[in-house]
C-alpha cells in the first residue's frame, strides 16, 4: 500500500523525507520492523518509541510517525501527528483494508462481565448458524479455533490483522471486549460498532482514569462509535447514567430490578445452574444457564438483548444458552468431592469478588475459605482497593488466605500488609502467605470435608507476573496435585 495513501486518512502537523514508498506492515513495536515498515513511535506509560526511531530505520522502516519533532538525517519520511496512537489505529484500519466494514461488529464494555457476555453471544449467534468471532480477555476465538493475545483488547495493528483474519475465513460477526484502556488509548478508533453494549461499573483501573468519572466518561467512548442499538444494564447506576446519552430508539435496556425492555424474572439458584423467566418486547421464554448467581443473569440479559436486536428467536436464543456448560475460569468448579469443593474464579474487584462470596456462600455445609491477592498500584487508588477488597473478605467469608496475584513491579509487602491489616482490624480468621502455590496448597491442606475453597481473582490466566517475568502458573494443576494426598473422612455405617 501505498504511504500516501495512509497518510491523507490521518491529522497530521508537518512532514518530512520521501513519501512516494510502499508499505509493507504497520507496528509500534521496533523489533517487529522489517523492509517497508511504517513504524509508529508511541510516547508509552514506561518506554518512549521515540527511542527505537533509529533502530527502527536501520532495520527497514521507510516511514515514521512521531508526536516529538526528530532529525534524522536521511530522507525517511516523518510525519508528525498530535496523537501516534490514534493516527496508528488510523493507519492500521487503512492498511488492512477496514475489515470491521464487513463484519457484524458487537462491542462489549463494562468493568466486569465481558468475558462472560461475549462467550453467552457467541453461543446464541452459533445456535443461528452464524461464523462468530470473539476478541478478548480469553484470547482470540475464529469460527471456533482459538489464538492466544496477551491484552483483553489488542493494539490496534494487531487488532485490525485479526479482523481481517476473520473476514477472510467468512467469519460473519465479531463480538469484542473492549476495555477502557483501549478506548482511552485509541485501539479500536476507527472502527464501526453495529451494537454496544455496558454491563457494570465499579471501582477498577483508577491508576490510570483517576477517577470514577474519568473511567465512566472511558467506557462511554464506545458509545459514540456505536451505528446500531446500545445495549444498557439499567440496574447499574452508571448504566442509567449512560441512558441519557443515548438516543431512545437505539436504546435497549436489560436488568432485574428496574424496569427494562429485557427483564429477568422468576430466579431460581443452585451452584450448578440458574433458571430464570426473561421477559421481552416479542415474548417471554424460560431459560436455563449452566452458570450460578445473579451476575450470570445479568450477562445472559445482555446477550439476550443483543441477540433480540440482532432479530434472533426466542428459541434460538434459549438453544444457545443451554450449550453454555461453562466458562474457563469464571466461577469453575475445579474439584469437587460430595460436599468438598475447589472453585477458581476471575473475580479480582470488590465488586465481582463480593458476588462470587455470596453466590456460594448459602450452598457451603463448613466453611468458606478465600485464597486471594489483590492487583493493584502503590498509589492511594491503590490502596483503597486492597482495604476494599480486604473488608470484602472479612465480610463473607469463614477463613481468608491473603496472597499475591500479579504484583507485577509493585510493593508486595506494601500489598500483603494493607490486606491483612483490614482483616486483622475487623477480626476475621485469617493468614497472609506471599507465595501463591504455597497459600493454595495450605488452604487444601487446612481444609475439612464440608468446606468450599475459593481462589479468586487469576480464573483463567496460567502464568503469574513477578517484576517483569511472567512465570507459568496454573492454580487446576496445583490443586489437583495438593488433592493427591489429602485424606477425606471415610463414612461410617
Amino acid at each position: 500500500m501505498h504511504l500516501s495513501s495512509i497518510v491523507n486518512q490521518l491529522t497530521i502537523l508537518n512532514h518530512t523525507g520521501n513519501l512516494d514508498c510502499n508499505i509493507s506492515s504497520v507496528t509500534f513495536d521496533s523489533r517487529k520492523v522489517k523492509p517497508g515498515s511504517l513504524f509508529i513511535a508511541i510516547d508509552g506509560f514506561s518506554v518512549d518509541g521515540h527511542r527505537f526511531i533509529q533502530s527502527a530505520v536501520e532495520q527497514g522502516a521507510v516511514a515514521i510517525i512521531v508526536e516529538k519533532d526528530v532529525t534524522l538525517g536521511t530522507n525517511t519520511a516523518i510525519i508528525k501527528v498530535p496523537d501516534s496512537r490514534k493516527a496508528m489505529a488510523m493507519a492500521a484500519v487503512h492498511f488492512f483494508e477496514d475489515p470491521a466494514k464487513n463484519l457484524n461488529m458487537i462491542g462489549v464494555t463494562g468493568t466486569n462481565g465481558k468475558t462472560s457476555v461475549t462467550h453467552f453471544i457467541k453461543a446464541i449467534l452459533e445456535a443461528n448458524q452464524i461464523n462468530t468471532g470473539v476478541i478478548g480477555t480469553m484470547g482470540t476465538i475464529i469460527n471456533k479455533k482459538h489464538y492466544n493475545s496477551d491484552r483483553t483488547t489488542p493494539e490496534s495493528p494487531d487488532l485490525q490483522a485479526l479482523l481481517q483474519k476473520m473476514v477472510r475465513l467468512e467469519t460473519s460477526s465479531c463480538i469484542m471486549e473492549v476495555s477502557s484502556h483501549a478506548l482511552d488509548l485509541s485501539r479500536v478508533a476507527g472502527i464501526t460498532f453495529n451494537t454496544a453494549i455496558f454491563t457494570n461499573l465499579t471501582p477498577d483501573h483508577l491508576e490510570l482514569h483517576g477517577t470514577m468519572e474519568a473511567y465512566f466518561q472511558a467506557k462511554a467512548k464506545l458509545f459514540e462509535q456505536t451505528s446500531g442499538f446500545s445495549i444498557i444494564n439499567t440496574d447499574d447506576p452508571y448504566g442509567r447514567k449512560l441512558t441519557k446519552q443515548i438516543k431512545k430508539d437505539k436504546l435497549i435496556t436489560y436488568g432485574i430490578h428496574q424496569k427494562a425492555h429485557i427483564q429477568a424474572t422468576d430466579i431460581t439458584y443452585n451452584l450448578n445452574h440458574t433458571k430464570y423467566t426473561v421477559i421481552t418486547p416479542i415474548g417471554q421464554i424460560r431459560v436455563t444457564i449452566h452458570l450460578p448467581g445473579e451476575i450470570y443473569v445479568y450477562n445472559s440479559l445482555a446477550a439476550i438483548a443483543c441477540a433480540f436486536a440482532n432479530g434472533i428467536s426466542l428459541e434460538t436464543i434459549r438453544s444457545g444458552l443451554d450449550h453454555v456448560s461453562g466458562i474457563k475460569g469464571r466461577f469453575e468448579t475445579i474439584y469437587q468431592h460430595e460436599n468438598y469443593r475447589v472453585i477458581v474464579d476471575f473475580a479480582h474487584t470488590e465488586d465481582a469478588l463480593k458476588q462470587s462470596l455470596i453466590t456460594i456462600k448459602p450452598h457451603v455445609r463448613g466453611r468458606l475459605i478465600l485464597v486471594f491477592g489483590v492487583y493493584a498500584d502503590d498509589s492511594e487508588n491503590g490502596r483503597k482497593k486492597r482495604i476494599a477488597m480486604g473488608r470484602t473478605a472479612a465480610e463473607h467469608t469463614d477463613y481468608s488466605i491473603v496472597t499475591l496475584d500479579n504484583p507485577r513491579e509493585h510493593n508486595q509487602d506494601m500489598i500483603m500488609k494493607e490486606t491483612c491489616d483490614v482483616l486483622k482490624e475487623l477480626s476475621t480468621p485469617y493468614t497472609g502467605i506471599k507465595d501463591r502455590e504455597t497459600a493454595i496448597r495450605h488452604a487444601i491442606q487446612i481444609s475439612n470435608d464440608d468446606d468450599t475453597i475459593l481462589l479468586a481473582g487469576k480464573g483463567h490466566e496460567t502464568t503469574q507476573i513477578l517484576g517483569n517475568k511472567e512465570i507459568p502458573f496454573n492454580e487446576k494443576e496445583i490443586v489437583l496435585d495438593s488433592i493427591k494426598t489429602k485424606e477425606f473422612n471415610q463414612p461410617t455405617y
